[in-house]
């Protein structure tokens, strides 16, 4: 048989659904609120098949750019050889949930006006922290005792014929 060139073709393990996560969405997922320059993060649900977007998009993170009463329009990247395009697309809203790609940012910045607000009442100059990566551990002494170290070698391999 020749190939399926369908609009679904080769999504089996893609849009496959948790285990005891099938069936229709609950109510919560029709009561969320997407705003005007929201990150979303483009997540296909398979139990539903209007408003579906392409399967390239799938796991993609897009910016609401319009919001209409059955789908959010999304602008997304999509990356063809050394390019990247932007894309517009309207998927329904059991196709996307919020992104937590600024979460991390957002938290940081609250962080540092923190600072920078305690720095201005104390009149000094604001030391906002910068991000590290994760530094190697630190030395460590074992302390043992003499009789307790054992040399471990391994066993001379032979062969017998």
């Amino acid at each position: 048989m020749p190939n399926s060139k369908g609009y679904r073709a080769g999504t089996r393990h893609k849009y496959r659904r948790g285990f005891r996560q099938h069936g229709m969405p609950g109510l919560s997922t029709y009561l969320r609120t997407f705003k005007l320059g929201e990150y979303v993060d483009i997540i296909a649900n398979s139990a539903i098949q209007k408003g579906l977007p392409y399967k390239v998009f799938h796991g993609t993170t897009g910016r609401v750019w319009a919001v209409t009463p059955r789908a959010i329009g999304v602008e997304v990247l999509k990356t063809v050889k050394h390019r990247r395009f932007r894309k517009k697309l309207y998927v329904r809203i059991e196709h996307i949930r919020k992104s937590k790609c600024r979460d991390d940012f957002l938290k940081r910045v609250r962080k540092n006006q923190l600072l920078v607000q305690k720095a201005k009442k104390e009149k000094k100059k604001p030391q906002v922290p910068k991000r590290w990566p994760k530094q190697p551990r630190e030395g460590e002494f074992v302390k043992f005792k003499k009789e307790q170290v054992k040399m471990l070698r391994p066993v001379k391999f032979e062969l017998d014929f």
